[in-house]
């Protein structure tokens, strides 16, 4: 048993070691022994961009993103780069309703719940799809709240969720609300 913990602890410790190997800017060259360390300047920085040029970088990144990870949440680096450059895009043309649109249904679909809310709040008038995608960002607020009490809050989200579409979801809260 012992046996098998040090092997499985060493390939841990290998696999940490090749995957910080990966990340790393730094080379060493050992015949000279100098170290050059290499600073990458970002090459997609948003506040450097036109809006349609981070418009188009968002879409990109979605792509590679959904192809990338099983399940979308901000905080992988491909899903953050695509609602950031969205996010950009959308608050240097603040009046493009396709930028707004897409940065709601980033929002969204990185479970981003209460950014999801405002932004389809915002845009106003919406698509069938987009309905449906408001809602449940609607619904899972009302959820949240309605975990930490906050019955107030959760009927609110609750009738502005089902102004957006209804839902078995809303309905489920509603009946809990009464």
């Amino acid at each position: 048993m012992r046996t098998v913990m040090k092997k499985i602890l060493m390939l841990t410790a290998f696999a940490l070691t090749g995957l910080a190997a990966a990340q790393d800017t730094t080379t060493t060259t050992t015949e000279t022994t100098t170290t050059t360390t290499t600073v990458a300047e970002p090459v997609n920085a948003p506040a450097m961009m036109s809006a349609g040029d981070n418009f188009a970088k968002a879409q990109e990144y979605a792509v590679q993103a959904d192809v990338a990870y099983p399940v979308p949440f901000y905080d992988r680096t491909l899903w953050k780069a695509a609602v950031d450059h969205a996010y950009y895009a959308a608050s240097m043309e603040a009046g493009n309703r396709d930028y707004n649109a897409y940065l709601a249904q980033l929002y969204t679909k990185t479970q981003w719940w209460i950014n999801a809310y405002n932004a389809w709040t915002r845009l106003g008038d919406l698509t069938d799809q987009e309905k449906q995608w408001a809602s449940l960002s609607a619904a899972k607020l009302a959820y949240l709240a309605l975990q930490r009490g906050d019955q107030t809050m959760a009927r609110m989200y609750v009738e502005k969720g089902m102004a957006w579409a209804d839902s078995a979801s809303l309905q489920a809260i509603m009946k809990r609300l009464q």
